[in-house]
């Protein structure tokens, strides 16, 4: 072979090598060039839109707001049984409540803590079981003071179970937040009329024993179902968990028949998760204090209308024109004990009409949420309560009391749903469980008081009673609207 063609092959040859390393590379640059497109947790959430899973996680978290519910509300439905069966003054059948909500308190700052370093669901999930199970003991309580800690225990695993609006928040796209999460006081209202309509069916003939033990058996049913709704995709991306929170965005995805966002997810992880720090910093500490006293007023006002009208239809101490025989009997007694004044027929019925009313403004609450926004619609919300527990004092027929009593109990309902979404919005991923933990420990101080109001002041004077009710949220309602954040249409933030 010719020194010319040996050098025509070498060139050849060496021109072929240069074309194989040149397409692999052009390859290789297209691919980059796709895994350079990134996308964030939000993006893809907003991009698989709303679908099937959603439409489950509601049903599913839901149904634990139902018997979250039953449980909150059962204090009230009980009340008149216990002070009979340990023959309790005023301020021990108070303590019951106060108790719960002590229990609430204590566990609310913790669960939040855990949710936001070691994950929403499995909080969720070990407060529902806990809350079930000491709900179970409590129907065995031989004495007052078990009933009252097994009470305590109970609500230290609500508090828990209460996370469940974080974890349904972080899953909702942002344009259906305001019309889904409103939404959510259906299941409270749900859980609310089940545990009156159980205490109207059982206690008059299997007392209030059977009926708490009925009431827990749908508990069992919805631990199963928790397998269902996955861990947050937010909380597992702020963990550094990347590929688990893909599996869970491609689940849902593929569950709505949609599609994830070209590329992949990339956001870094959060080092500071649960740092309280993050609550007291210059951008949220004006928010956060506005906030627990926000929550401690929804509290006040929500369980001190609730106790209220249980208060005023047992003793009867409503100022109505057209009372029947019944209600009016005013049960005082000179030595101030007032013992075994079960609820009547028309109680319950009364009650149940002011359960309606959790839900029968919702399209206004929605409506009020996408036109005035969060903090708006919380200082008339809060004004308007104010208005409504005043005019509880008015004497008035039978059924203007319960059409009072109807419209309060929809205002303080929005009011605690306005003010979950807001919490759930206002802060980053990486203390949203925290600050939520926080607020609502604050609100259980609010829910410990309002028995001590409704419950024993109201015995002695049902004006003086009302008052604190009144002028809480007026200065709530100058508090909401000094909020400094508002969060209508805002995305989800990570981090700070």
């Amino acid at each position: 072979m010719g020194d010319g063609m040996k050098t025509q092959l070498v060139s050849a040859i060496d021109l072929q090598e240069v074309e194989l390393q040149e397409k692999p590379a052009d390859k290789q640059h297209g691919v980059n060039n796709n895994h350079d497109e990134t996308f964030t947790v939000e993006e893809a959430v907003e991009t698989i839109g709303f679908g099937r899973f959603h439409i489950l996680l509601f049903l599913i978290m839901g149904s634990t707001s139902i018997l979250e519910a039953m449980e909150i509300m059962l204090l009230a439905v009980v009340s008149p049984e216990i002070r009979c069966e340990w023959h309790l003054e005023d301020w021990q059948v108070a303590l019951v409540s106060t108790m719960v909500f002590l229990g609430f308190m204590m566990c609310g700052v913790l669960s939040g803590y855990i949710a936001d370093r070691y994950g929403r669901w499995k909080v969720v999930f070990a407060g529902f079981v806990w809350s079930s199970y000491f709900s179970l003991l409590t129907s065995f309580a031989p004495t007052y003071g078990w009933f009252i800690f097994l009470r305590s225990m109970v609500g230290c695993g609500v508090a828990a179970v209460s996370q469940g609006f974080v974890l349904k928040t972080e899953f909702i796209p942002a344009k259906y937040r305001a019309y889904l999460l409103p939404l959510a006081s259906i299941f409270w209202m749900t859980g609310s009329m089940l545990i009156i309509v159980l205490g109207m069916l059982l206690v008059p003939t299997l007392g209030w024993r059977w009926m708490i033990r009925i009431s827990v058996a749908p508990s069992i049913i919805l631990i199963f179902l928790f397998r269902f709704i996955p861990e947050s995709a937010r909380y597992n991306v702020s963990a550094g968990n990347i590929k688990a929170a893909v599996d869970t965005l491609q689940m849902i995805a593929k569950m709505n028949r949609s599609s994830l966002p070209p590329g992949r997810l990339a956001e870094p992880p959060v080092r500071e998760r649960g740092n309280w720090r993050i609550l007291l910093s210059p951008s949220y500490r004006r928010t956060s204090i506005l906030l627990w006293f926000s929550w401690f007023v929804a509290s006040f006002g929500y369980y001190g209308s609730v106790l209220s009208s249980s208060e005023l239809l047992e003793k009867n101490l409503l100022c109505v024109k057209d009372a029947d025989l019944e209600h009016q009997v005013k049960h005082r007694h000179e030595d101030g004990l007032c013992y075994c004044i079960p609820f009547a027929l028309s109680d319950y019925q009364t009650l149940l009409i002011s359960c309606l009313g959790e839900v029968a403004l919702v399209p206004l609450n929605i409506c009020l949420l996408n036109v005035l926004g969060r903090k708006l619609t919380l200082t008339v919300l809060q004004t308007l309560a104010a208005i409504l527990f005043m005019m509880l004092n008015i004497c008035t027929t039978m059924f203007g009391f319960t059409v009072l009593l109807f419209l309060l109990r929809s205002l303080v309902s929005m009011n605690f749903n306005v003010v979950y979404i807001y919490t759930a919005e206002v802060y980053p991923t990486a203390a949203r469980s925290l600050g939520m933990g926080f607020c609502t420990s604050f609100s259980r101080i609010g829910g410990m008081i309002a028995p001590f109001i409704a419950q024993v002041l109201m015995s002695q004077s049902v004006v003086l009673a009302l008052s604190p009710f009144t002028v809480v949220c007026l200065i709530c309602a100058l508090g909401n609207f000094l909020l400094p954040i508002e969060t209508k249409g805002r995305a989800l933030l990570q981090n700070s």
